[in-house]
């Protein structure tokens, strides 16, 4: 007889509630040591994490940076740290925040410092104006996979304090080849992976979730708020919902930032609805259309459009072969983990810019590895060879 137990137990455990929000506590609060007292009682806190010494010696650094290398510098920060740990209540200093999803309790600097320390080696890269701009700007992002990257490398450069993710899609181990997550995260909402790992970058973040998508009737509130959005970042396959982004952007004069792999390269492109919210939407690459029209589009259908959009001609050769094999010998068109981390970079880069009124490209880059790295990509055999493919492409798939 097979082990009910252990079915049950099995079961169960697919059940449980989803955490997706870390808690911050405040120990020289009464109702916060209790609150951390009871989770201790409930074994919910499983794991300690204080590297809290390491925290403040690198927030000692950053504030007395000409110090660092003077000889004096280590006996300095042993006093300071001598004197603070010597206060009574030491372990109540700053905070400490719980993730439940990990049963993890880590000890970190107050808000303030932390950013401080966090955001140091921007310096001077990004300037404390750029990097304050940077922060505390609302950020919009909806579509999860190549947007998981973008989330990634605006969280990563002290970016998107406020951030707002919208996805109706679960993790699956398709994703794993371009999805910075882990077999523990299969069947979870894109919204709640990406939010987790946002967290556990700053535990300070203000993440709204949208995890039913963006539809006709959630789309108003998702650029409205509160707060409203500063900027929209689309990086969604849904066309129909890319049409209503644009309908959003352009009532809201917000410029939209979005970002496609190809192969192993991307194309970015730019839509500065901020700047003239009568740019025709797309750049007007998929001709006169509508949310109707879009929304009938099947799995083909997109692909094809999707592919009028990016243009024929930057299609790399191997991507417009599998174009030709969906539903033939694969399933969807095919995309890679190293292209979304550079759609990710670039789209970060657009939007810190955007952010700070710094001039960017205001229609389309193309960001070419194939270009860059292949030896004669730009030789006239190489360009000719892609001309005649490209061509050949266009009549095959109707465009």
């Amino acid at each position: 007889m097979k082990d009910q137990s252990l079915k049950n137990h099995l079961v169960h455990s697919s059940d449980q509630k989803l955490e997706w929000q870390p808690r911050i506590f405040n120990l020289s609060k009464a109702g916060d040591r209790a609150a951390v007292k009871k989770l201790f009682e409930k074994k919910d806190i499983k794991h300690i994490i204080d590297d809290y010494r390491e925290q403040q010696l690198e927030l000692f650094q950053v504030k007395n940076p000409a110090k660092v290398y003077s000889p004096e510098f280590q006996g300095e920060f042993a006093a300071y740290w001598k004197s603070l740990s010597k206060e009574e209540n030491f372990y109540e200093l700053d905070h400490w925040v719980y993730f439940p999803w990990s049963s993890t309790l880590v000890h970190i600097l107050k808000d303030e410092d932390f950013q401080l320390v966090r955001m140091a080696r921007n310096r001077n890269l990004i300037t404390k104006e750029e990097q304050d701009k940077f922060y505390n700007a609302v950020v919009g992002l909806a579509g999860l996979s190549v947007g998981n990257s973008v989330a990634l490398a605006l969280v990563l450069q002290g970016g998107a304090r406020y951030i707002r993710l919208a996805d109706n899609d679960q993790l699956a181990l398709s994703n794993l080849n371009r999805i910075r997550a882990s077999v523990q995260d299969l069947g979870l909402k894109k919204v709640y992976v990406t939010a987790r790992q946002i967290y556990t970058l700053n535990p300070y973040a203000k993440v709204d979730i949208f995890p039913d998508g963006l539809t006709q009737k959630s789309i108003s509130k998702f650029f409205a708020g509160p707060p409203k959005l500063d900027i929209m970042i689309d990086e969604i396959d849904n066309l129909a919902v890319k049409y209503l982004i644009r309908e959003q952007a352009k009532k809201h004069k917000l410029a939209v930032v979005m970002a496609a792999d190809n192969g192993d390269n991307a194309v970015v492109d730019v839509e500065r609805y901020d700047l003239n919210p009568k740019l025709p939407f797309f750049h007007g690459r998929i001709g006169k259309t509508s949310y109707e029209k879009l929304s009938t589009l099947n799995k083909f259908g997109i692909g094809k459009t999707i592919t009028q959009h990016i243009g024929p001609e930057n299609v790399t050769e191997r991507m417009q072969q599998s174009l030709l094999q969906m539903g033939k010998t694969i399933v969807s068109w095919p995309q890679l983990g190293g292209a979304a981390l550079i759609n990710g970079s670039a789209v970060a880069y657009c939007v810190r810019r955007i952010l700070n009124g710094q001039s960017v490209e205001s229609n389309r880059a193309l960001i070419s590895l194939d270009e860059k790295l292949l030896p004669g990509y730009n030789s006239s055999a190489q360009i000719r060879h892609r001309t005649k493919v490209s061509n050949n492409f266009k009549k095959i798939f109707g465009l």
